[in-house]
């Protein structure tokens, strides 16, 4: 029994995993000239920076998820980040999230003494509410929709408010508005609008305390070449530069996928791209239009020096974070004053830069799918770098030995929906049932994985979807009285 995997990004990396482990001949083809999609590291000069995702969150099930894919933990190493982050707000207050709950009362109490309260019961209601929520949608696939209209996921979806927003649940918790600002833009990790993403997803910020925020020693796409070691050691193919230009079908079930090489035979096929591309390779009309996340202008900066005296993770929120998102999500226009996300591992690890030197990056959340010239907004990039060095990084200018730039211009062109980072965008009904699930279409042998598939973005969760897709899939085999591994 083989398979073809359409793309080596992480939902693809660990699908391969896991259906090696029940035997199957698997060959991963991958577009780029190496593995791990949004996975990448920006390199230059003896520098190396994640190019995207950096905050390691869930990291139980992110363990969890290896060990059944049967990746040895002894291969990484996940480091606790202490403090959590802070968020800078335009009065100058400094909020800081600790990863235990003693120290963040006594911050709360600090800087919001009249809303104690209110955060110890976003964090008992937040308990609750993960507990039911993981299990009722993170831990289950929706190829049956009448397996989502059950009578105890509707009580789960009235006890998360998934009809209210996040930001609409933090005003529940919080009277100031900087908390609740602090406790939704969360949101924007998976490319959502705090004002308007359902409040299921209030279930990150909790996490953030429950769980804890961590570091992947050497950075998040560090992972990569140790799952294609792995692999590769389970034989299976990897073929690089090789982009699947068809999908052969015969209506009832996948033949097999075409690339330069000419067709190639399979009995499984799975899709991991950004999910509206695959109306592409299936030389389809696209079945149902899709809104894409939010896009991202992501700053890379080798530096001559280490800011030690910064967090790893820090947030800084403009004057009307409000009119951001407005921008951002409903204008589709330059946001004049955003809130901007920066990151400098090198105060824990030395392994990114030369001697002495560091890396540090920023994301500012901007349109996707937009007309806007991004090669022209020099000055809008400027003045970013200006609040950076007056806010957090004194002298910064002096100290930058060389900037990259990324926009949703080059994301477009790499390959992810409308140039926005996250894959399609966390709306309400574009969550749950209502997300491409991982048997997407009714052909027997046809199945999705990554960002744009239930259950969502972010690493650990598209680990899951993976797991979720392989379930399915044996499954699926066990109906047609096909053995599998155990």
């Amino acid at each position: 029994m083989n398979a073809a995997i359409i793309g080596g990004g992480i939902g693809g990396l660990v699908s391969a995993l896991f259906l090696s482990k029940q035997g199957v001949d698997v060959t991963i083809y991958e577009k780029e000239g190496k593995l791990g999609g949004r996975l990448a590291f920006e390199e230059r000069d003896g520098f190396r920076i994640d190019q995207g995702p950096t905050i390691v969150l869930l990291p139980e099930m992110f363990q969890q998820l290896l060990d059944e894919a049967g990746v040895d933990r002894a291969s990484y190493e996940l480091v606790r980040c202490d403090p959590l982050y802070s968020i800078q707000f335009p009065d100058g207050l400094h909020y800081t999230k600790y990863p235990d709950l003693d120290r963040q009362l006594d911050e709360v109490r600090r800087l919001f003494p009249s809303e104690v309260g209110g955060f110890q019961r976003f964090i008992e209601e937040g308990r609750e509410r993960f507990t039911q929520g993981k299990q009722a949608f993170l831990e289950k696939a929706f190829v049956n929709h009448r397996d989502f209209w059950t009578g105890s996921n509707v009580k789960t979806l009235l006890k998360l408010k998934a009809h209210q927003s996040v930001r609409k649940l933090m005003s529940s918790y919080f009277q100031d508005e900087r908390l609740k600002t602090a406790y939704s833009l969360q949101t924007l990790y998976i490319g959502g609008d705090p004002f308007h993403a359902p409040a299921m997803y209030s279930l990150v910020p909790f996490s953030e305390h429950e769980h804890g925020v961590y570091y992947l020693k050497g950075g998040y796409a560090s992972l990569v070449p140790i799952l294609e070691e792995e692999l590769k050691k389970r034989g299976v193919d990897i073929y690089l530069n090789t982009a699947v230009t068809n999908i052969h079908s015969d209506g009832k079930r996948v033949m097999g996928v075409e690339t330069k090489g000419g067709f190639h035979s399979f009995d499984t096929v799975i899709f991991n791209g950004d999910f509206p591309a695959i109306a592409q390779v299936m030389k389809q009309k696209e079945r149902r239009s899709f809104t894409p996340s939010s896009g991202c202008v992501l700053l890379y900066f080798g530096l001559d020096r280490i800011y030690n005296d910064v967090n790893i993770h820090q947030f800084f929120i403009g004057e009307n974070f409000h009119e951001h998102m407005k921008a951002v999500f409903e204008r589709n226009m330059l946001p004049n004053d955003p809130a901007f996300y920066t990151f400098h591992p090198s105060i824990i690890d030395d392994s990114l830069a030369p001697e002495g030197k560091g890396v540090l990056y920023t994301l500012v959340p901007v349109p996707s799918a937009t007309n806007i010239s991004w090669s022209e907004q020099t000055d809008w990039i400027e003045k970013i770098i200006d609040r950076m060095e007056q806010l957090s990084f004194p002298r910064l200018r002096e100290a930058i030995q060389w900037m990259e730039i990324r926009t949703p211009t080059d994301a477009e062109q790499f390959g992810l929906f409308g140039g926005g980072s996250f894959g399609i965008a966390p709306t309400l009904f574009q969550s749950g049932v209502f997300r491409p699930q991982v048997k997407p279409y009714p052909l027997e042998n046809l199945y999705a994985v990554g960002a744009s598939i239930h259950p969502g973005g972010g690493i650990p969760i598209v680990m899951q979807g993976a797991k979720l897709m392989v379930d399915q899939w044996v499954r699926d085999q066990a109906l047609k009285g096909e053995g599998v591994h155990a």
